[in-house]
């Protein structure tokens, strides 16, 4: 099967270029060997079921030896011998070159048991399952880009998918392995056993603590009903005690959470809180949100069919999809996502800041009946910026670069108003 080109492909090889060891960290089935292996020199696979023992024991004796070939060397799943981080770390010291080695991993390590931080010398990437550009699907005729950089340009394009494609491509999830699958009830059925695999062996495997099965099942299902909310973990948690099958203490949810969270599914979106009209007005409950849309919908054990009458529950998930696209386009440029709600009701669903300081200001809205909505919260918010800055010449609020709506529709344009209505399917990096 051909490889479907990743946005990851030029942050990885500009890493090497730059750092003696990259580390690619990110939820299991995203991709990240696959990815790896187009650059690397040698590989050894630490999961391999015929020699991870050996590697294993090796690895408690003499761990250089497992850094010995072609460079760049690919150790995958290295967290399974945290002892090979400082092995690499003291090697790169000794060869003082760049591209030396590839780390990747789905679990974050107990960082107790590594002695040195392997700052300057180990880059750190993360990974997501595939966005629509990637996967081919968005058409890629409006490029985030080139509207930071020209946010007067017009745009005119149409996007190849119809709502029905989206909900589906939210339903199967951005997972690599789907590509070579033929029929879409195989495609589905992906997503839904990544969840069975979370649930049953990964929350308890991640750091060796033993945890319930169904329990699991329930928070994350309690999650996908609030995705892409700003539910309080007291909301969460009473959700999930509202069973009379299972009780869960706090204390117990959060080390749930936690665990889920080293696995790279949960993935919340904190607040952007800038002081427009006052601190206290500012929502700042982290927005719930997964790795990608289709691990809530596994979670909720809904189908494409079920959502296709749900649109007001595949909104939510729909504004999951834009996050894990966003996160994917700019990945390369050292991007933030964040949120905006006062008590007020205004909002921007993703506050996209990138690493030069300009930051887009983004609502996701499904139908084109929402878009007036949208963009009318844009507007506002900028114009409550601007207020703000006559003011008060304090504490300046740089004014936002870029205004933005992505849509489920088909048209892509720009308003008289400044905004930007985007198709997802018509979006690429």
């Amino acid at each position: 099967m051909d490889y479907y080109k990743r946005m990851a492909d030029i942050q990885l090889e500009e890493r090497l270029n730059a750092f003696g060891a990259v580390l690619i960290e990110g939820p299991k089935w995203c991709g990240k060997t696959t990815t790896a292996e187009q650059l690397a020199g040698s590989v050894i696979k630490l999961q391999s079921p015929d020699m991870r023992e050996q590697y294993l024991t090796t690895a408690a004796s003499k761990p250089s030896l497992l850094l010995q070939g072609a460079t760049p060397r690919l150790i995958d799943e290295w967290q399974d011998a945290p002892v090979i981080w400082d092995a690499v770390r003291t090697l790169l010291d000794e060869r003082g070159l760049e591209g030396q080695f590839i780390l990747t991993g789905s679990n974050a390590v107990d960082k107790s048991k590594i002695h040195h931080s392997g700052n300057g010398r180990i880059s750190k990437m993360e990974m997501l399952p595939m966005s629509l550009w990637e996967s081919r699907e968005s058409n890629g005729t409006v490029s985030l880009t080139e509207l930071f950089d020209n946010p007067q340009m017009d745009i005119a394009a149409v996007s190849d998918m119809q709502v029905e494609d989206i909900i589906f491509a939210a339903c199967r999830g951005g997972w690599p392995a789907t590509l070579r699958l033929k029929d879409e009830k195989s495609k589905l059925m992906v997503a839904k056993d990544y969840f069975r695999t979370v649930c049953k062996e990964d929350i308890s495997r991640i750091d060796g603590v033993q945890r319930d099965e169904k329990l699991t099942r329930m928070i994350l299902r309690s999650y996908a009903r609030n995705i892409s909310t700003l539910a309080k973990k007291t909301t969460l948690l009473a959700d999930v005690s509202a069973s009379e099958e299972m009780t869960c203490s706090m204390d117990t949810f959060t080390s749930y959470v936690t665990a889920l969270e080293k696995l790279f599914v949960v993935q919340d979106v904190e607040a952007w809180c800038p002081a427009i009209r006052s601190k206290s007005v500012i929502r700042s409950t982290p927005k719930r949100t997964f790795c990608d849309p289709s691990v809530a919908v596994a979670a909720m054990q809904l189908s494409p069919k079920a959502l296709m009458t749900q649109f007001k529950t595949f909104g939510f998930l729909f504004e999951q999809l834009c996050i894990r696209d966003l996160k994917a386009y700019t990945s390369d440029i050292d991007s933030h996502i964040g949120y905006y709600r006062d008590k007020y009701g205004l909002e921007a669903d993703v506050v996209l800041h990138i690493n030069d300081g300009r930051y887009a200001l983004i609502e996701c809205k499904l139908g084109s009946t929402e878009i007036e909505e949208g963009a009318g919260h844009l507007c506002e918010l900028q114009r409550l910026i601007r207020e703000h800055n006559k003011t008060d010449q304090q504490t300046l609020i740089r004014e936002p670069d870029l205004l933005l709506v992505l849509t489920g529709g088909q048209y892509a344009y720009r308003r008289k108003d400044g905004v930007f209505v985007v198709p997802i399917g018509c979006l690429k990096n």
